[in-house]
């Protein structure tokens, strides 16, 4: 059988997938670090420009200080970073100056392996961000293979266009990333080795979400046909759920099958100790294997824009229209050329959806974000926009006005804005950021190494406490514990 060995997708992913990329700050991932240093993880998902911009939005973290930090407790385990290629916190295509600065400060911080990743599976788009990447350091460069479901996304579709990345120098190598959870076993048995005749020698890795419960078994399917090099996972509450697949689970399942995983178990379950005591104190939610729902073969919508729609609709009182949102989503993600529904296009197609079934007529109403789609400034769409609803998208006021918007700055325009000594790290940040955001890191200073989950309720305690200045004198106590809370006077 295989040697097969583990990504783990825990502080980027699945904080992401299950914690809407809020659950961690730089503390919280830094006390855990030497821990997962002795698991022997093949690489470690860390980042992106999207989980960097939420690091100083919600915890005025510095992003840069994190991977630095990171990389120095965890010297052997690759970080990796995903990206849409030229694109740097906003979705707006930027400068390419501006990206080849971005690549070479995230290289000399610690970065690498990147994922490129591009929605419309645009070959050339890939190979040039790859370009640049490679030319601003030494960091691996991974190719994605983005799952969906339609007519045009055949086993034939991506072993063309993994083909035409293995013969670009700055592909690396590949994985198949299955955002929504497609993905079946028998799929997978098809799938991977079309793509694997197409790449050759390169590494091939599986990324399979748990979304409709496919990710385990599509998982170990894929390592069943010996050309798997690496399986994705969560550790404990950051693995399953929309998240993939259990990690110490995986790793039993794996040996099961006769497969050689090669990590500490004992490091692994000191892993999986301490993300369950975090979430466990932080109130944050469990991932959790998943029953089979056929119906997201169908719509293939993300559980939490499908939550949000839903609340959306109740809000109006039109919660019975919801099923009738998804049929519609159906239709209108097929019009405008099965874009493939990871973010930002599941949040656009089923947005339309609503508009179409609660509007006077289909597409009557269109969000600025589907005319940019259309007028292909996301990329370009893998299928044809039908041209009825193109025309229909097309043939409005607005169209003119989104026509001459202002493009990103060119990273000249930039330098003078913002002057031209200003430290490149901040530079970076200041482009795309609101300058308050900012400001708050940069005053924060150097954040804490340590957290202790067991302290994390007294904090949060205190801090609601000291929000009520009606309450100058508290004490809290139990067996073995006090404490006295005195306005002006600290603890006792």
């Amino acid at each position: 059988m295989a040697e097969i060995k583990l990504v783990d997708v825990s502080i980027r992913d699945g904080n992401q997938s299950l914690w809407g990329a809020t659950g961690l700050n730089t503390a919280q991932i830094l006390e855990i670090a030497g821990a997962m240093e002795r698991v022997g993880f093949h690489a470690c998902d860390f980042t992106s420009s999207t989980t960097m911009a939420v690091a100083i939005r919600y915890f005025q973290n510095n992003p840069w200080e994190r991977i630095k930090r990171m990389r120095a407790a965890m010297p052997s385990v690759p970080l990796q970073f995903i990206t849409t290629g030229l694109r740097f916190v906003a979705w707006q295509q930027a400068d390419p100056e501006f990206m080849r600065l971005a690549y070479r400060r995230l290289q000399m911080a610690g970065i690498r392996r990147f994922i490129v990743l591009d929605p419309m599976h645009d070959a050339d788009a890939v190979i040039e961000a790859a370009r640049i990447i490679k030319e601003e350091g030494d960091a691996d460069v991974m190719g994605a293979l983005t799952f969906t479901l339609s007519d045009i996304h055949t086993d034939e579709f991506y072993a063309e266009f993994a083909g035409k990345l293995a013969k670009s120098n700055h592909v690396d190598l590949f994985y198949l990333k299955d955002p929504s959870g497609l993905m079946s076993p028998d799929r997978v048995r098809t799938l991977a080795p079309a793509v694997k005749a197409a790449i050759g020698a390169k590494p091939l890795e599986i990324h399979a979400h748990c979304t409709i419960g496919y990710g385990p078994l599509t998982s170990l399917a894929a390592a069943d046909l010996g050309i798997i090099d690496a399986v994705h996972v969560g550790v404990g509450p950051l693995g399953d759920g929309s998240s993939l697949p259990e990690a110490t689970r995986m790793v039993a399942n794996l040996r099961e099958a006769g497969h050689t995983v090669d990590v500490n178990d004992k490091a692994l379950a000191t892993v999986k100790d301490y993300w369950t005591r975090l979430a466990t104190a932080e109130g944050l939610p469990f991932g959790k294997p998943q029953s089979f729902d056929a119906s997201f073969l169908r719509h293939q919508i993300a559980g939490g824009v499908m939550t949000t729609t839903k609340r959306q609709l109740e809000e109006l009182n039109l919660g019975h229209k919801f099923n009738e949102v998804i049929d519609e989503t159906e239709r209108v993600r097929a019009e405008l050329g099965y874009p493939i529904m990871v973010t930002p296009f599941p949040q656009m197609v089923m947005s339309q959806a609503l508009f179409n079934v609660i509007g006077t007529k289909r597409y009557g109403q269109v969000s600025d974000q589907v005319i940019r789609y259309v007028m292909g400034k996301f990329g370009r769409p893998t299928s044809p926009v039908d041209d009825a609803v193109k025309q229909t998208i097309l043939d409005r006021p607005r169209v003119k006005e989104l026509e001459v918007e202002p493009m990103f700055p060119a990273y000249k325009d930039l330098r003078k804005q913002f002057g031209e000594n200003m430290d490149d790290e901040e530079f970076l940040f200041r482009a795309v950021m609101p300058e308050e955001q900012v400001d708050a890191m940069l005053a924060a200073g150097r954040s804490r190494a340590t957290y202790t989950p067991e302290a994390a309720p007294i904090f949060n305690l205190l801090k609601q406490l000291a929000a009520r200045p009606d309450a100058p004198d508290i004490a809290v106590e139990r067996p073995g514990f006090r404490m006295a809370l005195h306005k002006g006077a600290g603890l006792a």
